[in-house]
């Protein structure tokens, strides 16, 4: 059985690199199945993909489709047309896609025209707002998928109530996580720690990149503004996105406290986040890993698909409203902030768990 496993963000390839090393243990104990690693090209430079191959030791690309940059639809349709002609010459049997980046929706949609099942992991979460490309990408790929590995029992809810029957859904647990934990013991100490002196718990991390966030120059402003204030001087260190770093630059906001970076490879930037007072971040995937982490977590956005990361772990939800920043850092260096605890099954061995299923399968 060849399956097409299906990567082309950055949080794609935390999510795959389990699966991939499971496969290959399996296949030393006689399984089956075998994979072709498909690499979209939705991120294209070193930095938000490069890296990644080499750090988590995934094997190089079978198939490139490079893809490239473009509007959401520019970039699904170029993915579609380019995974599309590669199936037609060589076919899988199953496409396995992970998370709800571009690639992920579109490359479900043209292996089941193609009326090749799809498996998608991570399937089920939701965060109702339509106004994120990310959510479509979800509901337009669970609409079409054959077999769904969740992670958490919210998700489970969320897809029987739209119709997914039981012996379709195999809640599994979350691989990122298992990268996680795979490579803890690894994380490298990046230059940024020596050249700031950084001392652990005493600075904040901080990530942006969604556009109800940095796309308009004076919520970006304050936001940052909110978040300096309130530092009390604190070493702030942000990663900054491409995205938004185009929007920074006109911002004229400069604070002695305030160090932009480049965008970090996985190792070094969980050593910064397993070292810091908390992170500061809208991403979706930074919450999971903080949560089993056990770092203080605010996330800038009015929703989360990944509810458990709230109600479980370290994670607290403030809006998108600057003003919401203080009453948090407050909290966060009264020394309030909520210990958490670490959702079932967040293990370091759902790709086992993915494995075993397919194999049944």
């Amino acid at each position: 059985m060849l399956i097409d496993i299906i990567a082309g963000a950055r949080p794609n390839f935390m999510k795959i690199a389990p699966i991939i090393h499971a496969i290959q243990k399996a296949e030393d104990s006689g399984s089956k199945l075998k994979y072709r690693l498909v690499h979209t090209g939705q991120h294209y430079d070193k930095k938000m993909s490069g890296d990644f191959f080499e750090q988590l030791n995934i094997p190089h690309p079978d198939v490139n489709l490079e893809s490239g940059s473009g509007t959401q639809a520019e970039q699904t349709a170029k993915i579609m047309v380019r995974y599309e002609a590669l199936l037609l010459e060589k076919p899988c049997d199953l496409t396995l896609v992970v998370g709800d980046v571009t690639s992920t929706m579109a490359c479900s949609i043209a292996a089941k025209k193609l009326n090749i099942k799809v498996a998608h992991v991570e399937a089920g979460i939701r965060s109702f707002d339509l106004s994120m490309p990310e959510e479509i990408n979800r509901m337009v790929t669970d609409s079409i998928t054959d077999y769904f590995f969740t992670t958490s029992e919210r998700a489970n809810s969320n897809l029987k109530r739209a119709g997914v029957e039981d012996e379709r859904i195999f809640f599994v647990g979350n691989t990122m996580i298992d990268t996680l934990l795979k490579n803890r013991s690894r994380f490298m100490r990046p230059e940024v720690w020596d050249e700031l002196k950084l001392k652990e718990s005493n600075y904040i991390v901080m990530t942006l990149h969604r556009p109800a966030n940095v796309d308009e120059e004076h919520k970006l402003k304050g936001l940052i503004q909110e978040i300096v204030d309130h530092s009390q001087g604190m070493p702030l260190v942000f990663p900054i996105h491409p995205r938004t770093a185009k929007v920074f630059e006109n911002l004229g906001i400069t604070h002695d406290n305030l160090h932009l970076i480049e965008p970090l490879p996985y190792l070094e930037f969980n050593f910064l986040v397993e070292r810091a007072k908390a992170v500061i971040t809208d991403s979706g995937g930074i919450t999971e890993e903080t949560t089993v982490m056990g770092v203080p977590c605010m996330t800038l956005r009015d929703n989360t698909e990944r509810p458990e990361t709230c109600e479980l772990g370290t994670n607290e939800l403030l809006g998108t409203n600057p003003k919401s920043i203080g009453p948090a850092m407050a909290k966060l260096f009264s020394g309030s902030w909520k210990k958490g605890e670490i959702p079932k099954l967040w293990d370091g061995k759902t790709a086992e768990r993915i494995i075993e299923c397919l194999n049944k399968l």
